[in-house]
């Protein structure tokens, strides 16, 4: 036969032993008590929330500047390693008079890993050449091009370990515009055929 059947109420009502030390309470609330108690907790929380939620609604934040409004600097990305700055400079001049252009090397190599930098004079070329280049083919390959808040020194070298680009470097289908297989897939493919070719 069953034991007797514990009501659960009761002892959900009322605070842990932590809490009663915590409050250092010199007497124990009833469990009409402290309901009231939780109750006048909760009504507290949600007016700070509120007042909280308020004041937020109240003190509009002021947008902040935008960084490319008045740019004039495009990165163009998904480059042939093979495409030329004269190949560039050719395209990108019929959009407005280049004050700069700045290819993306390889960090190690010093070798074209696939952006550059085209730095216009004013920002409708910038603009313009977004719109009407942006999307088309250079050396067989659809080229992207972003605005870019301003090139500075040391941005023109690619960020992945090997030095060229990120994305470069985990790519898994050959593409032969930019070098065949990411490098990552490249170096476990050749450590494969080392290790086929000693029979294991």
């Amino acid at each position: 036969m069953p034991g007797p059947v514990r009501n659960t109420i009761e002892r959900l009502d009322r605070p842990s032993a932590y809490y009663l030390g915590k409050v250092s309470m010199t007497y124990a609330p009833s469990a009409s008590q402290w309901t009231l108690m939780v109750l006048q907790n909760k009504r507290r929380k949600f007016n700070r929330d509120r007042d909280d939620r308020d004041d937020r609604e109240r003190t509009p934040e002021e947008p902040a500047e935008d960084p490319l409004k008045d740019a004039t600097t495009l990165y163009v990305g998904n480059l042939s390693f093979y495409t030329t700055e004269e190949q560039i400079h050719e395209l990108f001049a019929k959009c407005g008079e280049i004050k700069r252009l700045v290819m993306g090397l390889d960090r190690f190599n010093k070798t074209p890993c696939g952006f550059c930098f085209v730095e216009y004079y004013n920002h409708q070329d910038a603009l313009d050449c977004m719109k009407y280049i942006g999307g088309t083919k250079l050396d067989e390959r659809i080229i992207r091009t972003d605005l870019d808040p301003g090139f500075q020194e040391g941005r023109q070298y690619g960020r992945g370990k090997s030095g060229g680009q990120v994305r470069d470097e985990y790519r898994d289908e050959y593409d032969p515009g930019r070098g065949g297989y990411g490098r990552a897939i490249a170096e476990e493919r050749l450590k494969e055929e080392e290790e086929y070719g000693r029979g294991r």
